[in-house]
């Protein structure tokens, strides 16, 4: 979490402006471009804060203490000594070589990893921490030496790697550890980056194992195996940065792999899960390493005789417009986008396109989309994270929403399309709160029409 927003819920904390479980709840509603005032926004709409005063008053101090070098606080709902026993004595690994902190960065990772976090930030005049539940804790109150901070990033690299690192101060890899018992090989996302005071990492742990839909808590996972029956067209699945999106697609291509006979490409950013070949066949291709571009890989695919093809991140207009070219032409593709629901993620899906595109593009889409999967991870009353998840289906309804492009009336069409298995986001929201799995303030927080909770 960046420091200005630190700042602002360590004041609200201060002032008990808002609870630990306020604060809580915002944390899972934020990311890294989230700007002040979209947070003091997003608190005053939801009810949490109505002293306009003390928000004007909080975003101010907080910029001002962002730009000074002091770190904030601990928030109240960061417990420091969660990861009491994997804290590290840097003292000693400072002495060891290269081989040895090697080592030493291999088992804090995997320690890390087996206590349940998603991410390891080793950061130079910093206190390490990890992100658990999306929320950050404290692996100890010693701040990290630039030179130890930089070995220890800088290590693990190939010297391939680290003479790109020195060319571009910038890196993403994909860092592999082991192979699990069932055969999945376990690989870290990675980024290395030099800043203001030196170098900084991030760690990304997938789980270690590939999970169904039932336990990543689809509690609609047949509808959505429905999906994969098809042998052409498009699924999306959607959501914001952190939501599980790379998760729910190992599961998806794992499915796939067990129940069909089939040729699987999958084109990653990294490869995070190698998935050995079952009943299909499956060719996992990094770009960086083995094609220079999404856009390339898709356009190679086509001539490799592939019946799936499974985009990692679809981001700009060729790889995007390649997708929908494939899923017309007898593929089945499936992708991600960073959006929040089915209506931004078909409006992004066509606003991509010139203007004068967009009218053949929606009639294509409309077409061929077979579905679309929207999740996000929810602060749950125990603690942890709970998902919630939006699921659109085409039908005739939603393909002439999408060929009119009126997608404010996709809501509306969804509701009326129960008997499909669609569902809201704010339907599963409610739902998640009648069940007692979430509060009513963090169901406030994130559901768009209040009055559903009246």
């Amino acid at each position: 979490m960046r420091k200005d927003l630190h700042w602002f819920l360590h004041q609200c904390s201060e002032e008990n402006i808002l609870t630990p479980e306020q604060i809580h709840g915002a944390l899972h509603g934020i990311n890294a471009e989230t700007s002040l005032e979209e947070l003091s926004s997003m608190l005053e709409n939801s009810g949490w804060i109505e002293d306009s005063d003390f928000l004007k008053r909080a975003v101010r101090n907080a910029a001002e203490r962002a730009a000074g070098e002091e770190e904030p606080p601990a928030l109240p709902s960061t417990d420091s000594n969660v990861f009491h026993d994997a804290a590290p004595d840097f003292a000693a690994w400072a002495k060891l070589d290269d081989e040895g902190l090697r080592e030493a960065m291999t088992g804090w990772i995997e320690a890390c990893l087996n206590e349940g976090a998603s991410d390891l930030h080793v950061t130079s005049h910093s206190r390490p921490r990890v992100r658990i539940h999306r929320q950050m804790h404290m692996l100890s109150e010693e701040q990290l030496d630039p030179e130890l901070a930089e070995r220890m990033n800088l290590v693990l690299l190939t010297p391939e790697q680290r003479e790109e690192f020195k060319e571009k101060w910038d890196l993403d890899y994909a860092l592999h550890l082991r192979e699990t018992e069932s055969g999945f090989q376990l690989r870290l996302r990675v980024n290395v980056m030099r800043h203001e005071y030196g170098i900084s990492a991030v760690y990304h742990m997938p789980r270690p194992e590939v999970a169904t839909l039932e336990e990543l808590g689809f509690p609609n996972a047949q509808r959505i195996r429905e999906l994969l029956s098809y042998h052409n067209g498009m699924i999306l699945i959607a959501g914001p940065v952190g939501c599980g999106k790379t998760t729910t697609l190992a599961s998806l291509v794992n499915e796939l792999n067990e129940q069909r006979q089939d040729h699987i490409i999958t084109i990653e950013d990294p490869i995070e899960v190698i998935q050995r070949s079952k009943e299909s066949i499956v060719s996992q291709r990094q770009v960086g390493d083995h094609v220079e571009s999404f856009e390339q890989a898709l356009v190679s695919s086509l001539r490799e005789d592939p019946d799936i093809i499974v985009v990692g991140e679809m981001r700009d207009l060729e790889t995007i417009e390649m997708a929908v070219t494939a899923a017309e032409t007898g593929h089945l593709v499936i992708g991600t986008l960073h959006t929040r629901d089915s209506a931004t993620t078909l409006n992004r899906l066509i606003d991509v396109f010139p203007p004068i595109q967009q009218k053949q593009i929606r009639t294509m889409v409309s077409d061929s989309l077979r579905g679309v999967i929207c999740q996000r991870l929810i602060p749950s009353t125990d603690g942890g994270v709970v998902l919630a998840t939006e699921f659109m289906v085409n039908t005739p309804a939603t393909a002439n929403i999408m060929r009119e492009g009126k997608e404010t009336g996709l809501a509306s069409a969804m509701q009326t399309g129960r008997k499909q298995g669609m569902r809201t986001m704010d339907e599963s929201i409610v739902e998640l709160y009648n069940s007692g799995q979430i509060t009513h303030e963090t169901a406030l927080l994130h559901i768009k029409d209040k009055n559903l909770l009246a």
